[in-house]
């Protein structure tokens, strides 16, 4: 099966269409926009090239029709903390032909070992994890929230067929927000009365400063994870500048302790609400009428009930700050806000199964669980497997 980079302007343009094919009929499937996944293969948008490299492909019948696409990636800062050099497999797509989905692989892993890597994670994005990251492998029962992957169910067969096996799982949880139990409620407002204790949304106007903000309280909270990449300041200030087009502030809820910044909650409303029936190409009509109706806060979608939901992309406390309630306060202080806004329910994303402590927060909020997601990793060679094997059941012991 010919696969060829994506290199022409046609061949992106397969690349970014085969989806509309492959999901048609689909009542489920929202399309990833067009202009999103471009400025994630676009050095002058995507931050991650400064460290890192990319390409796409497209696999083609000798007819010429499109049966599948994948793309690999390397941010080399990600890649070298791993004992074995770990690189990106993602926005993999392919018709239900085992055979296709092997030649696309086998390209992406090629790609990838001529370039010093020796194992692959996939499906993954090459960015941020907030979006795009992770294979459905259960909940393929309704729609994706806004960022979310959602792919056919035989794509996690394919990838263990060629010798991928699951690295970790991501859960994601439904929350209806007219049910918060009491108890996160009174632990929430006992939390809120101690002392030096205080909550803030964030100030647009004022957005570097919450930006770093974020960056202070992520970098502290998830530094104990494996291969943790720390934020810069250059990196969190493009991550938030590229969200504040869909930014609602009374989504975001930081917590800080005698002013020091304590933990940070960060949702964002579900745009696939609004963005479902373009299938992921809107004309320069949607647009305009989008760019229109989002003013005040997504008000004409709002007062319409057609935005009624957020996705909880994000949620940590420092470490010295856990255990005083403040997941609590975190979870449950913006919720009257945004009732009054008309935004009833919220998906709790994803939470990998390495995060216990999340987990249990998911738990304690009696959200029904709705999707997971599980990212796998593929290891070139035998010995380079052993190799990551050894490491971390050395961790695992320590």
């Amino acid at each position: 099966m010919p696969v060829v980079p994506a290199t022409t302007a046609a061949h992106k343009a397969a690349f970014l269409d085969l989806p509309r094919t492959l999901y048609r009929g689909d009542p489920h499937w929202v399309g990833p926009l067009d202009m999103e996944l471009r400025a994630l293969f676009d050095p002058r948008k995507n931050p991650h090239f400064s460290a890192g490299e990319a390409q796409w492909w497209v696999a083609s019948t000798p007819k010429g029709q499109v049966v599948g696409r994948i793309a690999a990636f390397i941010y080399y800062p990600k890649a070298q903390k791993y004992i074995v050099p770990t690189g990106g497999i993602g926005f993999f797509e392919c018709i239900e032909d085992y055979s296709v989905a092997e030649d696309l692989l086998s390209t992406a892993q090629a790609w990838l070992a001529d370039r010093g890597m020796e194992a692959a994670d996939a499906c993954i994005n090459f960015g941020e994890n907030d979006r795009f990251w992770g294979v459905l492998i259960e909940g393929f029962d309704s729609p994706p929230s806004y960022g979310m992957p959602y792919n056919k169910p035989y794509y996690a067969e394919f990838l263990e067929r060629y010798g991928f096996e699951v690295y970790f799982r991501q859960e994601s949880r439904e929350l209806d927000l007219r049910e918060i139990p009491d108890r996160i409620v009174r632990i929430a407002l006992r939390a809120a009365q101690r002392e030096g204790v205080s909550f803030a949304h964030p100030d647009l106007a004022h957005l570097r400063k919450y930006a770093l903000d974020f960056m202070q309280i992520y970098n502290d909270a998830w530094r104990f994870h494996e291969h943790f990449v720390p934020l810069t300041e250059e990196r969190v200030l493009r991550l938030v500048e590229g969200l504040r087009p869909v930014l609602i502030e009374e989504m975001i809820f930081f917590a800080y302790v005698d002013g020091d910044p304590a933990g940070v909650i960060l949702a964002l409303p579900d745009l696939n609400q609004i963005f479902r029936p373009w299938r992921g190409k809107p004309n320069l009509w949607q647009l305009l009428t989008f760019l229109w109706r989002k003013r005040n806060k997504y008000a004409w979608y709002r007062h319409r009930g057609i935005l009624t939901r957020a996705r909880v992309m994000l949620m940590g406390v420092r470490p010295r700050y856990q255990r005083r309630g403040l997941e609590s306060a975190l979870a449950y202080l913006p919720i009257p806000s945004a009732l009054k806004m008309g935004i009833t329910h919220a998906e709790l994303s994803w939470v990998g199964d390495f995060n216990p402590a999340m987990l249990a927060v998911l738990e304690a909020t009696q959200a029904r669980r709705s999707k997971v997601h599980a990212t796998f990793r593929y290891y070139f060679s035998a010995e380079a497997r052993a190799r990551a094997m050894e490491t971390r059941s050395i961790i695992t012991r320590v």
